[in-house]
């Protein structure tokens, strides 16, 4: 269940249960031109690991999207990899949500989000 712009950013997803979800990204070569970490690479870490555990509770006979990410920067990550901890908040059989906490190497929270997610059956 990985995209090309995962690979493309390096996330790589370290554990994952029904009730939490890990990933890490490095912030080399996902930088803004002042050297810290983009906050569109931390989106895309946020949404990744997101859909992904939306996936995991929707099962293999259903698709998911996301309807809305919220993101709030604390920290600029400078170097190192960032490592994203996704929880759920609500799990429901259409509509579900997420917590994504992201660190940086030290502990230091760099980005708090909420990703909420729509269940969609397959089309017939």
């Amino acid at each position: 269940m990985r995209s090309p712009l995962d690979d493309k950013l390096g996330v790589r997803v370290t554990d994952w249960n029904p009730e939490r979800l890990v990933a890490t990204m490095p912030v080399d070569g996902n930088q803004q031109p002042f050297g810290l970490l983009h906050g569109g690479a931390t989106c895309t870490l946020a949404e990744t690991i997101g859909s992904m555990a939306a996936a995991v509770h929707a099962g293999p006979d259903k698709n998911v999207v996301g309807i809305e990410l919220n993101v709030s920067y604390l920290r600029a990550a400078v170097a190192g990899n960032v490592t994203a901890v996704c929880t759920p908040i609500r799990t429901g059989r259409t509509l579900s949500t997420f917590l994504i906490q992201i660190v940086d190497d030290q502990g230091r929270p760099t980005a708090s989000a909420r990703l909420t997610t729509m269940t969609l059956s397959p089309p017939q």
